[in-house]
């Protein structure tokens, strides 16, 4: 609609319409032919002669269309443009109620009516005539898209799920010993018991759910977020030991040891504040900090 002289080239991807996402009308087609050919659909309905060309890429959407000349002269602008109109709205149309097939694939289809605007004489100003026409209601996505994986929920209501859960499991066990593999007592230091995500949920107030419930991932995601305290196996949530953990590989490049050395300490050690036991490893071998003096 920008102009008469010009022409286009396509490659089609996602499958949407004008409204929103495309939706299949035939069965017999797979749904990339079936919208590879609504595409050219709307070349023929806007008068262009519609070239299809497989495109030398490595993809498996690589089917372009191309409209180099058009279908009608020039004089015949106006009536092409009330004709586009009206096969915008009938895809609007179709998107609220069940719709007939073809409405829109050929001309002769689009002297019914559905556009209200009237007029033969060509637009004074051809962009702002198709942007009060394209699609009225339509809503593009917001130009900075709401995070919603747990990362965005503020850090003290944060602080107090990984606390709550925590506690949670170590009260749900009496304090155990650990033994090292040749069966020397390290120390005491309960690690507490697992429980299933829908136990812990079971225990967490009905607010600290309803806000969780409106992040994608909910409860889970948080645990996961917080694997400094938390490790989340086949369902159970388990207090993370450091004991456990596999040191940093001695085959990294000596470079790269150095980087991961200088990473440690930048955020404090969670069980050194709020463990009943402290932390299960000494400040030296602790890769989070005991105490802000340590802290780089």
């Amino acid at each position: 609609r920008s102009s008469y002289s010009c022409c286009y080239f396509v490659l089609p991807c996602c499958f949407f319409d004008f409204h929103g996402k495309y939706s299949r009308r035939q069965s017999k087609k797979t749904q990339y032919r079936e919208y590879l050919d609504f595409v050219a659909q709307v070349g023929f309905v806007c008068g262009f002669h519609v070239e299809e060309d497989c495109l030398r890429i490595p993809s498996t959407k690589r089917v372009s269309f191309v409209g180099k000349s058009r279908t009608y002269p020039a004089a015949e602008r106006a009536l092409i443009d009330q004709q586009i109109t009206q096969f915008i709205n009938s895809r609007r149309t179709c998107a609220v109620a069940t719709c007939d097939r073809r409405v829109g694939f050929n001309h002769e289809h689009h002297s019914g009516g559905l556009c209200k605007e009237e007029g033969s004489e060509p637009p004074e100003d051809e962009t702002e005539t198709a942007g009060t026409v394209w699609m009225p209601g339509f809503q593009p996505r917001e130009k900075v898209e709401q995070v919603r994986n747990c990362a965005s929920l503020p850090r003290d209501f944060v602080d107090e799920v990984v606390l709550n859960v925590a506690n949670l499991l170590l009260n749900a066990a009496p304090q155990k010993s650990c033994s090292d593999k040749q069966g020397r007592n390290m120390n005491t230091w309960n690690q507490g018991e697992s429980l299933s995500l829908r136990e812990v949920a079971e225990h967490l107030d009905k607010e600290i759910l309803k806000k969780l419930k409106s992040e994608y991932g909910g409860l889970q995601t948080l645990l996961k977020n917080n694997h400094q305290v938390f490790e989340v196996l086949n369902g159970r949530v388990h207090i993370r030991d450091w004991r456990k953990e596999k040191p940093p590989s001695k085959t990294k490049p000596e470079v790269k040891r150095r980087l991961s050395a200088e990473a440690f300490k930048t955020r404090l050690c969670w069980f050194f504040i709020h463990h009943p036991d402290g932390c299960s490893l000494p400040s030296e071998a602790c890769p989070y900090a005991h105490g802000t003096e340590e802290l780089r």
